[in-house]
């Protein structure tokens, strides 16, 4: 994961929806300002205002360069996003969620709060972080003990997430009429 002599890296990123998420920025940036020299830090910013400290940042990561990060990273931390936590997930990161919200202009929808609790509930699919306080608290975690935010890429854990992620979009998507694959 990390080099000899090089400080582990935490890895935050908002995705790519045009909302902004300054609040996730603002609290992992506020939280580094507190450890300083404990974690090096790539946040990917999006939208949002960037980090006003020592973080290095990026607007948008190439896709490769997320899932490197991802894949060597002591800890994610990401949006609600299902596509980035079964991202994280899929690389080994057991990744720390905090949801956008559709009241503070984050989402169209609450559906990431929905989507992050029912995996939070399920147990060890993620770490849910609501609250400042919150997240804190696990990345205070993540400077003292890493390696508690990683696992096995493609555990069953990866597995029910994804079986669960499908069975959702089914229940969104559902049949629809239309043609056919090969249809003319």
């Amino acid at each position: 994961m990390t080099g000899p002599g090089e400080l582990p890296l935490l890895l935050v990123t908002v995705g790519t929806d045009h909302h902004p998420f300054d609040r996730l920025v603002r609290w992992a940036d506020a939280w580094l300002a507190g450890h300083p020299g404990g974690l090096r830090c790539l946040m990917q910013t999006g939208t949002s205002a960037p980090p006003t400290g020592a973080a290095d940042w990026q607007a948008y990561l190439e896709f490769d360069a997320l899932k490197a990060a991802m894949g060597t990273a002591a800890a994610v931390v990401c949006h609600g996003g299902p596509g980035t936590i079964l991202g994280a997930r899929h690389r080994g990161a057991v990744p720390i969620v905090v949801p956008r919200r559709h009241r503070l202009g984050e989402h169209v929808d609450d559906h990431q709060v929905a989507f992050s609790r029912r995996l939070a509930a399920d147990g060890g699919e993620i770490h849910l972080a609501e609250t400042e306080a919150e997240l804190h608290r696990l990345l205070d975690r993540v400077a003292g003990e890493p390696a508690a935010f990683r696992t096995g890429p493609e555990d069953r854990a990866t597995a029910t997430a994804v079986r669960e992620f499908g069975r959702l979009v089914d229940g969104l998507v559902g049949d629809r009429p239309g043609p056919r694959a090969g249809a003319r």
